[in-house]
This record gives structure tokens, C-alpha cells and sequence, in this order.
């Protein structure tokens, strides 16, 4: 596993400044927060800092405000939500950061909150002025967000040149997480791959399928090898020109002896309005949309989880989001919950749509891990190297 500095659970760090890169990146909506899992995450990491006479600064990124504008993304209404998870006063930075924290600390204030790091053209630019001005807030850095570490930003990657840095608690939890998936593993191990699209996924397919004893492909990708296998796809969601691409898969999986699970039945229904109706592939009708798994194909990935010792599982199986068609990833949420508690499987999740369909069967807490970190998740598994961790490797 990949060594990246710690910082000493026994240091002493009263009165230490400590900037917190944290992933306060939250979905939200006119009345608040609308998840704070991530909040939530860092909570006691925060607490335990602050005991030990820490002073901390936090930061996060909110959105994309260099391409839609800074209206909306400020991170005043994350400090309110923040505040009431913590149970602690938290002072928000705005504008000149060092001086505010400065006369903040005087006034005995323990935690801090600076305003949105993209709201500077220098975070997402990676540069040294910027990156210099937020190392000069503090005594140590500690990067908290993983799920940012494969952006070469200048709080995630340019601070690291200019003040002691350490990976924090998340990240190496992050990082057992994934290793259970490719190297510390225990055998056999299953892969479910749902989501929308084969051509965002092909790095992560192609480097998964060396290593695993069975891939299940679900969601709008399994479409097109449905009609790859020249059945009717009906009105459903596929990618164009997309066959090579499921041959070469095809071609992996058996040159690896990786065994390959495919819908052999579906949900379809005509409009999202609808129930929707279990089929086999041949009764699929050409104003058909395909929205679900079929229960035949439940059954038949249930068989394969109840032989596996580890599972990972990024992306839905389908249109979860409408309960009429959320069944199939429900019940295998439900079965894969059910293995890890009475200790079967090893289960790793990770991905936000993925993270959001575990959540609505309400076992969250039943997985071995699940992941919030989305796009630096997938791209560590697809054997990519993740700016913000490697500044952080411990260098012989």
C-alpha cells in the first residue's frame, strides 16, 4: 500500500495551526444541506484536534463557480450545517484569510471555516501564490479529501511545497478500502459495474478483470451488450459505436478466465410513469425502455455474491431513483448488507449514485466501507497515480 506521511498521534500540538483540507462539497438545496455524510465523516477528527489544544482551519471547494459564477456556492450555509454536527462554534473567513484567523484566535476561537477555495482563479490553477498564501495560515497541513486528491489544485498539491504536510485518518482509511479490492484481498472477488456509459468505465473494466473472479455489468451499460447480443434494445439508453469496445471486454474477461454476468431478463415499461414489467430479452418490444434487472438475473447475482469473499460494487442496476424500478439494486444492496454482517463478505462501495441507491435500501451501515469520493475512487482503481497523494509519499 502506498506509504504517505502521518502526522504522530502522541505530537504535541497545542496551539498548533492546523489547515484541514476537507471535501465539504455537499448536495444542498434551498433549505440547507441536503446530505452531510462528508460533514459527518470528519467530525470527530475535528474534535479530537481541538481537545488536544489544536486550532483548526477548514477548507473545501463547493461547486464549479469559475464556470457558473460565485451566486450560490458560497460555503456560509455548509459552516451553519457544520456547526450543528460538530456542536461548535465555527468562524467564517470570507476575505483576508490570515488576518481574520489571526484576530479570530485572540478572540479564543478554536475553529475556522475559510470561504470557497474556488472563488480564487489560483486553487484550481495550482498556483504557487495561492497555494503559499494558505500554507501561511498555518503550522501543518493535513489533507482530509481524498475524493479531491486526483485534482493538482493548489490547496490539494501546491500547498504541500510550502509547509509540513501529512494524509490524514480519511485518506488512509480510503486506501485499506481500496487495497481490499486489488491486492489484500481474500478470494473469489466480484465486481458489480452498473451506471450509464462502458466508455467512463473502460479503464476501471480493463484493470479490474486481471484481477477478479466475476464482473456483474448492470444499468444503462449492460444495454448495449443486450444489443451487442443482437437482442431488441427497444427505446432504452446505449452508447453508439461502442462494439469494439464490448468485444475487447468480452475478449478480457475470458483471456482472464474472469467470468462475466449479463441481464438475462429485464424490467421494461413505456414511460417512466409506468409499473414496469419483467421480461425476457426475446419479449423486449421496440418502444420498450429497459430500466431495471430482471428477477431471474436478481436471483442469479445473489448466487454469485453468496460465493464471493469480496465485493466491489460502483454504479445502480438500474433507474433507481423511481421505485418502480429501483427493485433489482435493492435487493442485491439488501444481500450484499445481510453477507458482510454475518461476516461472508468483505463489501467495498464506492460513488456517489452508488452511495445515493445503498442509501435509499437504508444499509449504509451494513457495508464494510462505502466511498463518497467518486472520480479520484475510480480513477486510483484504474491504476492512475493521484496528485494529491503522491506529494504526500514518504520518500526513501
Amino acid at each position: 500500500m502506498q506509504s504517505l506521511r502521518r502526522l504522530d498521534k502522541n505530537k504535541n500540538i497545542k496551539n498548533t495551526k492546523i489547515l484541514l483540507r476537507v471535501d465539504f462539497n455537499v448536495p444542498r438545496n434551498s433549505e440547507g444541506v441536503t446530505d452531510a455524510t462528508k460533514i459527518i465523516k470528519v467530525k470527530e477528527i475535528i474534535i479530537n484536534f481541538i481537545k488536544r489544544g489544536a486550532i483548526v482551519i477548514l477548507c473545501s471547494h463547493l461547486g464549479r463557480p469559475q464556470v457558473k459564477g460565485k451566486e450560490g456556492f458560497s460555503l456560509a450555509p455548509i459552516k451553519i450545517a457544520a456547526e450543528k454536527i460538530i456542536e461548535a462554534e465555527i468562524a467564517f473567513i470570507e476575505k483576508d484569510f490570515k488576518k481574520n484567523i489571526e484576530e479570530g484566535i485572540k478572540e479564543n476561537k478554536k475553529i475556522f471555516l475559510l470561504e470557497n477555495l474556488r472563488f480564487d482563479i489560483g486553487e484550481e490553477k495550482d498556483s504557487d501564490e495561492f497555494a503559499k498564501t494558505l500554507a501561511s495560515l498555518c503550522d501543518i497541513y493535513i489533507n482530509e479529501a481524498f475524493s479531491c486528491s486526483h485534482r493538482k489544485h493548489a490547496s490539494i498539491h501546491g500547498i504541500t511545497k510550502f509547509v509540513d504536510s501529512y494524509a490524514g485518518e480519511t485518506i488512509q482509511e480510503e486506501l485499506v478500502a481500496l487495497n481490499s479490492i486489488v491486492s489484500d484481498t481474500q478470494k473469489p472477488i466480484t465486481c458489480i459495474i452498473g451506471g450509464s456509459k462502458i466508455s467512463t468505465k473502460i479503464d476501471l473494466i480493463n484493470n479490474l478483470l486481471p484481477k477478479i473472479d466475476f464482473m456483474i455489468i448492470g444499468g444503462a451499460m449492460a444495454n448495449n451488450f443486450i444489443k451487442y447480443n443482437n437482442y431488441e434494445v427497444g427505446q432504452s439508453k446505449i452508447e453508439e459505436n461502442i462494439n469494439s469496445t464490448i468485444k475487447n471486454i468480452l475478449q478480457q474477461a475470458e483471456s482472464n478466465n474472469c467470468k462475466l454476468i449479463l441481464p438475462t431478463d429485464v424490467v421494461t415499461a413505456k414511460t417512466f410513469e409506468e409499473k414496469g414489467i419483467n421480461k425476457t430479452l426475446d419479449e423486449v418490444e421496440k418502444d420498450d425502455m429497459i430500466l431495471d434487472i430482471g428477477q431471474e438475473t436478481t436471483n442469479q447475482i445473489i448466487l454469485v455474491l453468496k460465493q464471493s469473499r469480496t465485493i466491489f460494487w460502483n454504479g445502480p442496476l438500474g433507474f433507481f431513483e423511481k421505485d418502480s424500478f429501483a427493485k433489482g439494486t435493492n435487493q442485491i444492496s439488501l444481500n450484499i448488507a445481510e453477507l458482510t454482517q454475518e461476516k461472508k463478505l468483505i463489501s467495498i462501495a464506492g460513488g456517489g449514485d452508488t452511495f445515493a441507491a445503498i442509501k435509499k435500501s437504508k444499509k449504509e451501515k451494513n457495508f464494510t466501507y462505502i466511498s463518497t469520493a467518486g472520480g479520484a475512487f475510480l480513477e486510483w482503481l484504474e491504476g492512475k497515480i493521484l496528485p494529491g497523494l503522491k506529494v504526500l509519499e514518504i520518500k526513501n
